[in-house]
């Protein structure tokens, strides 16, 4: 199965041998923590399958949405390289599952391999565009764009979270996302069933709000 991953498909058999001595697949719930904010980072995480939601929290509680990460990607892997505890948590939105590599073994044995490290730095890199973005999202959008990012971002998660939570993920109030919802149905941006679950989206007229 190592040998089907994209970051690990250049080993030969015996590093492959050798990567599976120091890794332990983990299935997960829906609902469970794959780590919390502030745990050490003595694992290396891969997310294979499922879906996570990244997040911070605040002193007095809040969550700050961050991300949704999708199979195949490594997952907080900057507390591996920085040596420091998690800057976020992770929680999986649907089952899932991960390989945990020891990162201490792996950083010793495979990160002097030139294709393994040039696939970390993209992963870094795509890790610092979501950072951006989140500052982007709390500085510059309005309440609007806010949710037009979100319902085409993350249209699964819209469809598994109540909408005081997602409210909460885009700091706003509650009311204004019901407000937002209704003007973007009525306009015929989205269109949403009984139970306020995503039928159909116009993705390119709702990128307008946030895109320019």
């Amino acid at each position: 199965m190592l040998g089907q991953i994209p970051f690990f498909k250049e080993l030969d058999q015996e590093e492959l041998n050798q990567l599976e001595k120091i890794s332990i697949i983990k299935k997960y719930k829906k609902g469970e923590f794959l780590f919390m904010e502030g745990e050490d980072s003595k694992w290396l995480h891969l997310l294979l399958k499922g879906s996570l939601k990244l997040y911070k929290t605040t002193p007095k509680g809040k969550e700050i949405f961050m991300h949704q990460l999708n199979a195949m990607n490594f997952v907080a892997e900057l507390g591996n390289f920085e040596n420091i505890k998690f800057p976020a948590s992770a929680l999986f939105v649907t089952s899932g599952e991960v390989l945990k590599i020891d990162y201490e073994k792996f950083y010793k044995d495979f990160l002097s391999n030139p294709q393994i490290s040039v696939s970390i730095i993209k992963s870094l890199s795509q890790k610092l565009k979501i950072a951006s973005d989140v500052l982007h999202q709390e500085l510059v959008l309005s309440s609007e764009a806010k949710v037009a990012k979100f319902l085409t971002d993350h249209q699964d998660l819209f469809n598994t979270l109540k909408h005081v939570k997602i409210a909460s993920i885009l700091n706003i109030t509650p009311e204004t996302l019901s407000r937002t919802l209704a003007k973007f149905r009525a306009q015929e941006l989205v269109d949403l069933d009984q139970n306020n679950k995503i039928i159909n989206i116009s993705e390119t007229k709702l990128k307008n709000f946030f895109d320019n």
